[in-house]
């Protein structure tokens, strides 16, 4: 597996790739003189419209912390069906990208479904396990997935990863490989060696340079405005108090309180929780000060609460949880606690995380997000390819309905 003096290798532990040299190449501090097709993203702006904004954004999600508390904790290791196989690259003997890759035997925590997939496959006497996934474990947030560091040709070495990913996928006897919740120019760019490219939807809230709350409020029509004034009313009546927790404020505590809340909704959405109790814990000595915990007391006990990352403009919405359940309470903590945040720290966005068109209602708007897909099987792959097809018109279509049926006024008369 090389490319002139570019070498790979698969590396089955977080562990062993030094923080340092990882995060150089996952949040590389920005260079204006070396951007690239591999360095820009179709950003959303407020209207939807695509703008265009450095790779070198700071994505918590990324950062060598958030794979280590993933992979130390027990929560994504070969046991839960996540096996690491970061694919490294070096140049002349320095790291100069990296890929966070799992090998995988089910199709469980990745929120781009492909279960009909691997089902049809078998069926035509295929095995689709394992297949390797290119995500961060559990985590619906669009982020770089080849990480690439500054002062390289990043064309070469982003060509030296994906073909890379293909020939570990041929070494570990994989059915396909699955990058997902890519941006855009790098699905983009994956496409052009050989993956397969699909769509799907999130609702996003952006922020369009708004001082206050009631700045973003005035920009609904009525009947939407008046309804979230009354939501954010009723959520509280009960004597609830909403707090922000971030950086050492979070204590062990706090982590306790919002890990039953955490586990009350996994139990019940998926059976069993993906993330184990440490993970919180090792997220907290790691990296708190990109940590915001919203959480509701009421009778000097903790009710609920959901667990935020901060980005250097983006604010993404995470995991949810409640032992007592209040009208609107879930929208307080969730969306409009999130909202105020990111205008109070200038953040351009808010990610609320996988699915919920119920989110349209409360300001956020529909955002495609994107992934590549490389199908090992010539016959797989061309069913696969004629079925993406139709689904990405299907996509595109519905956003142009649900962004239609948005909350935003659009004439004067809408005040």
């Amino acid at each position: 597996m090389a490319s002139s003096e570019i070498t790979l290798e698969a590396v089955p532990d977080i562990g062993d790739i030094p923080a340092a040299e990882w995060d150089a190449c996952a949040n590389p501090k920005p260079d204006p003189d070396s951007l690239d097709n591999l360095d820009t993203l179709g950003s959303p702006g407020s209207s939807g419209d695509c703008q265009v904004i450095s790779r070198t954004t700071y994505n918590p999600f990324v950062s060598h912390a958030f794979f280590a508390a993933a992979e130390a904790s027990n929560s994504a290791c070969a046991r839960t069906g996540w096996g690491p196989r970061h694919l490294v690259a070096k140049l002349d003997g320095r790291i100069v990208g990296v890929v966070p890759c799992y090998l995988k035997s089910h199709s469980q925590g990745e929120y781009v479904f492909d279960r009909g997939w691997a089902e049809a496959y078998h069926r035509a006497g295929g095995s689709y396990y394992p297949k390797l996934q290119v995500s961060v474990p559990f985590t619906p947030a669009t982020g770089p997935r080849l990480l690439i560091r500054d002062g390289v040709d990043r064309e070469q070495i982003g060509a030296a990863l994906a073909r890379g990913l293909r020939a570990l996928c041929n070494a570990t006897e994989a059915s396909s490989v699955h990058v997902t919740f890519a941006r855009e120019e790098e699905a983009k760019f994956l496409g052009e060696h050989g993956f397969l490219q699909r769509t799907d939807q999130q609702f996003h809230w952006h922020n369009d340079g708004y001082k206050t709350f009631d700045d973003f409020l005035a920009t609904l029509n009525s009947r939407h405005r008046k309804a979230i004034k009354r939501e954010r009313r009723e959520a509280v009546t009960a004597g609830i108090t909403i707090h922000h927790l971030t950086g050492p404020d979070i204590t062990e505590d706090a982590w306790d309180a919002f890990f039953e809340f955490y586990m009350d909704t996994g139990s019940r959405k998926w059976g069993r929780p993906y993330l184990t109790r440490k993970f919180f814990s090792l997220i907290g000595e790691s990296m708190s000060r990109d940590v915001l915990l919203v959480m509701a007391k009421r009778d000097g006990r903790w009710i609920a609460g959901a667990i935020n990352f901060i980005g250097s403009d983006t604010l993404f919405g995470r995991n949810w949880g409640a032992v007592e359940h209040h009208p609107f309470l879930h929208f307080e903590v969730c969306y409009y606690q999130a909202i105020d945040f990111a205008i109070q720290r200038g953040l351009k966005v808010v990610e609320a995380g996988a699915q919920g068109e119920h989110k349209l209602a409360r300001g956020y708007l529909p955002q495609t997000t994107h992934s590549a897909h490389y199908i090992a099987d010539p016959g797989l792959r061309k069913a696969i390819a004629d079925y993406l097809r139709r689904e990405r018109d299907y996509v595109a279509e519905v956003g142009r309905e649900l962004a239609e049926a948005g909350p935003f006024r659009k004439t004067d008369d809408d005040a």
